[in-house]
Formats: structure tokens, sequence, C-alpha cells
């Protein structure tokens, strides 16, 4: 059997939405990865609407609990994820996306949001940003 993403099928997602078990706040926790190298992205929420719209657009579209309303992943920073798959875990409770990022993924303008590791006593940058947060918002 291959392990080559294929692209979600929209017809696919209905099974898939009733497969998931959304929180009490009907939030799921969403993995974005790199398809191609296994790169882990960074870690949101998507609640129904998000998946759905995901599912349509091809471009990964999660929800901001601080906003309280959807983010499509790119919209103010050109940043975008477009979806190769989308896997539920066994629990069903946690979302996987394999996706092909463009650009960097955190808003701290670093490849990845998890960047941060303890290092002798500290907590340590693995990495430094490869954009500014202002180039990216305009901030």
């Amino acid at each position: 059997m291959s392990s080559t993403p294929k692209s979600p099928e929209p017809v696919a997602g209905l099974p898939l939405l009733e497969s998931i078990r959304f929180d009490l706040r009907g939030l799921v926790a969403a993995i974005a990865q790199q398809h191609d190298t296994g790169e882990v992205l960074m870690l949101a929420w998507m609640n129904r609407e998000a998946v759905e719209e995901t599912l349509a657009t091809g471009r990964a579209c999660y929800f901001s609990r601080s906003r309280n309303r959807l983010w499509r992943k790119g919209e103010s920073s050109g940043q975008v994820q477009r979806l190769v798959d989308i896997r539920l875990d066994c629990d069903g409770d946690a979302l996987l996306l394999l996706v092909d990022q463009t650009g960097v993924a955190c808003h701290t303008g670093r490849r990845s949001c998890f960047y941060l590791a303890p290092r002798d006593g500290v907590l340590a940058e693995l990495t430094q940003p490869e954009v500014s947060p202002e180039a990216l918002y305009g901030a």
C-alpha cells in the first residue's frame, strides 16, 4: 500500500466530519505538517465550519479562539497552506493536515511554531525568523 498523500475528495468530507469528536467548545486540535518533509509546522484549532471550508477549498482554514472567528491561513501574511491530505487520529479528537506550506508558518516569521526547547537550563530558540513579523503583517 502506498503512503503517498493524495488530495482529499470533498465528497469524502461527510464521513470525516461525522467522525470528528469536537470538544465542548466545538473545536478539534489540528496539527499542520509539511507533506513532503514531515516537518511539524504548527498546531491550531478547527471547528466544523473550518474543516468544511478546508475540504471545499483545499486551503487550510482554522478557528481563531482569540478572535472568535474563522482564520484563513495566509489571509493577512500570504503564507498559505495548500491541503494535500487530512487524517483523523484513532480517538477522533485530533486532525493531521498534510500541507504544502508557502513561506513560513509561524506568526513570528519562523518556518515552524516549534522552535523553543530546553537547553542548558534555559528555554532556547532553535531557529531564527526567516522574515520579520512586520514584513508579514505590515505592523
